[in-house]
């Protein structure tokens, strides 16, 4: 890593892009007429909650060793995955890290231009 780039820095990066594709898909909404723009937010939104899902997932396979002796079995593996898959949603509602907003400024961008055709 570049010594000049802290963590706080890189965190500030990644907010001030967040806002970039927020403000950039409020302005696509507000010149366009689109159609369904709650199904646009809520299937970027899900892809956002997918993305973050299957990046925990190494961390959490690593974390939950269970002991065989009290736990584990295919049982805990099933419930492991649908926590996985809980904690992606939860972050991705709670703003995630702004895959959503890219994808929902490239999704209106489709629609525009199919309407366009």
């Amino acid at each position: 890593m570049n010594p000049l780039i802290t963590a706080d820095s890189s965190i500030s990066l990644m907010q001030a892009a967040q806002q970039q594709a927020r403000a950039k898909a409020q302005m696509l909404e507000q010149q366009s007429t689109i159609r369904n723009f709650d199904k646009i937010e809520e299937s970027a939104k899900e892809f956002e909650a997918v993305f973050l899902s299957e990046m925990l997932k190494p961390m959490f396979a690593e974390i939950n060793k269970s002991d065989p002796l009290f736990g584990g079995g295919h049982g805990e593996e099933i419930f492991n995955g649908f926590m996985v898959q809980e904690y992606g949603k939860i972050m991705a509602e709670h703003g995630g890290i702004g895959i959503a907003e890219h994808v929902k400024a490239e999704l209106i961008k489709i629609q525009e231009a199919q309407q366009k055709e």
